[in-house]
This record gives structure tokens, sequence and C-alpha cells, in this order.
């Protein structure tokens, strides 16, 4: 049975932009969005001065939030409520601060990280180590808490709805599907806000430079570069959107997920071909489509081969050579817990006419093709961890 999930409102916080609109734009000119969003030197990184990330450059949560009540809140719960709120609006389902269509209790948010408030964290850890754990900010402590920023979100835009907190590194915002349509198909909730949010930070950078895993002047053309922003997707059941004519921007259809061990207890990053393909195929058969009919996949490639070859050889086992690949993090960088939420707004933007890009396997993008009406979004974790779902054009 198809989740038949719609996508009523979008919400985005990211290096292109704050807001639908500004970050489909972006798109539309692909290779100019990556210069955009890599631009730097990054503000958040100022002593790694080969840092190559993609920032939320400017940022100031006054535009956003208004002129009070944000100074103990930390980055991450900044940009999560930013991205709610211009989610709830895009949906129409909030005018001017306030719920217009479902009560509160009716509404609530699935939302993945994999590593949270880690400046919040090292911050307050770096108080207690260097100073006194008397001069730690009590009204900054909350948020080391892993869901105390989702928690910030319900408070702020009166969400008494179920509240979940996904931490399974990179698939997490795609797991969030599922997360959604069970409490949706059960009846816990009339909406609900799905997605995910990281941040930038020199614990995280430092953990990862030392794995070898980032992209430096040594290795230009290889490994991560890192990214952070928030995105939320409004999502409601089909019958319920189409009862109150609400605009749908795309279909949740189907997921699906798998985990293959690594070969070696030893390997700290490792993926599988088969957890991706099962992934796959798993959320076909839920939306009831063939490969045939998927007409492109934003995957979750980031210039690190380990786990790049491997989804790229579990897509090749699905849908052979002809689908468009396409890549995301090249544009918003690798934003773990978010990026599938991020690979859902891509796929919504190409749904859109933006092209498909930029492309790092498959047929070509062609001017003037028809946009897509198939997407396939896929995540692939560290640790031989694989999801995916299938969006429909409304």
């Amino acid at each position: 049975m198809s989740l038949d999930l719609a996508i009523t409102g979008l919400g985005l916080v990211t290096p292109l932009g704050v807001g639908r609109e500004a970050v489909f734009e972006g798109l539309r000119e692909p290779d100019a969005a990556t210069q955009e969003a890599f631009r730097g030197p990054s503000s958040v990184l100022e002593a790694y001065d080969r840092a190559h990330v993609a920032e939320v450059w400017g940022w100031d949560p006054r535009e956003h939030l208004g002129a009070r009540g944000h100074r103990s809140l930390d980055r991450m719960t900044q940009f999560m409520i930013a991205a709610a709120r211009q989610t709830l609006g895009d949906a129409g389902l909030a005018r001017d601060g306030a719920l217009t269509v479902y009560d509160g209790d009716r509404v609530g948010l699935c939302t993945a990280t994999a590593y949270g408030s880690l400046d919040a964290i090292s911050e307050l850890s770096r108080v207690a180590e260097l100073e006194d754990p008397r001069y730690i900010n009590p009204t900054r402590f909350p948020n080391t808490v892993a869901n105390a920023a989702a928690g910030y979100v319900a408070i702020w835009e009166g969400l008494r709805g179920p509240n979940t907190t996904m931490i399974d590194g990179h698939c997490g915002a795609l797991d969030c599907v599922l997360n959604a349509a069970t409490h949706l198909r059960l009846g816990r909730a009339d909406a609900l806000l799905v997605g995910g949010a990281e941040v930038l930070s020199e614990p995280l950078y430092v953990a990862l430079a030392k794995l070898g895993l980032l992209r430096d002047a040594h290795e230009p053309e290889r490994g991560l570069c890192l990214g952070e922003g928030a995105c939320y997707l409004a999502v409601e059941r089909a019958d319920a959107a189409a009862a109150r004519g609400a605009r749908v921007l795309g279909k949740l259809s189907g997921y699906g997920s798998a985990f293959e061990p690594p070969a070696r207890e030893s390997r700290l990053v490792e993926a599988s071909p088969d957890a991706v393909s099962r992934a796959v195929r798993d959320a076909l058969d839920e939306a009831g489509l063939a490969p045939r009919d998927v007409d492109a996949v934003a995957s979750s490639h980031a210039d690190l081969p380990a786990l790049d070859d491997a989804e790229l050889a579990g897509l090749r086992d699905v849908f052979g050579d002809d689908v468009r690949v396409a890549a995301p993090k090249q544009v918003f960088g690798e934003t773990f817990g978010a990026a599938g939420a991020l690979g859902l707004a891509a796929g919504l933007a190409w749904l859109a006419g933006c092209p498909v890009a930029p492309l790092v396997g498959g047929g070509r993008d062609v001017a003037g093709e028809r946009p897509p009406r198939v997407v396939v979004a896929t995540t692939v974790g560290f640790y031989g961890n694989a999801s995916a779902v299938a969006l429909t054009a409304a």
C-alpha cells in the first residue's frame, strides 16, 4: 500500500537562502548555486582557513524570529524554528504566527539530526573545564539535550502533537518519513513537519579531519565538504490535503530501508550496494512503481569513494545506467541528519522545473526536457545502513 502522503509546504534555511522560493531560485542555476554555497571563508570555522564548507551565510536570527526571546537558543535551534515557521506558512497551516487549519494538538514534528547541538555542548564543556562549572549559563544548558531543539520549535510554533527526534546518522531525515506515516495512519496527528537539521561546529570538523574524511588542499577533488542548515516538509494524508483544498508540491509514495554489516569490524566507514538496492526496491514496491518509472535520483553522493561507489553500484543494480543520478550535497554540503530532507527538497525543485543537477551518474539532463514525475531520494550511512523514499509529482 502506497504511503500516499501529500507534501503541502516546504521550509528551508540553507547557504542559498531562507525559504522555498529563494532556494528553488538558486537551484535553477546549479553551478552558480554551488559557488554561492561554498563562497567562504567560514565565520563559524574561522580558525581553519582551509575549511571548504557550505555555511548559512550572514545568519541573523532577528530577521526570522523577531527581536526578542532567542538569545539563549543555539544556532541549530534557531535554524529549525525559522524553517518550521516557513513550512507552516508555505503550507497554509499558519498565518501571523498562529495555526489556522488544525488545532495545535493535531500538528507535530519528526526531526532528524546526527550530531545535534554539538557547538552548544562543546561551549559549555569548555566553560566547565577551563573556568568552573559555576559559570555555565543555565539558560543555555537545555541546548545540550538532543531533542531540546525540536522541543523549542514546538513551543515557539504552538505544536502540541507528536514530537520525535531521530538520531541515526545520514539516514535520519528519510527515516522520519516512516515515523510520520505511522503517526498519520494511526490518527495521532493531522499534519507533521518532517525533516532535519545540522550545524557546522569545530569539534565535528576536527574529528572528521583526523579521520581523513574531509576535503583539503592535499585532496582537492575527494572528501566531504561540510554543510549546515535545516529543512522541514509539511506532510498530511492526501485525502485530508485534498479536503481542505491545499496546494500539493509532491507526494511521498514509498519508503524503504536496509542494512548490511561491514565486512570487517575495524572499518569505520562502510557501505553496501546490496543495502542500497534493497532499500530502493522496497520504496518502489510500496509506491507501486517499477524502476522504469523513475526519472531521477537525489543521491547521497558526497565525494567520499567508500560510500559513493557502493551507492552508485546499488543504484545501477536497480536502474541500470539510464536514470539521472544527481548529488544535492554538492550544493548544500554534507549535512548528515538533514541530508535526506534536503534531497527531498531538491527533488521537489526538480518536479517544479529546476534542472536535475549536479549529475554524477546515469543519463544527462537535456535543456527543455519535461520535468521528472518520479524521483527517488537515497541516503547512505557510515555503518552499512541505507534508506530511500519515492517522491512523485502531485
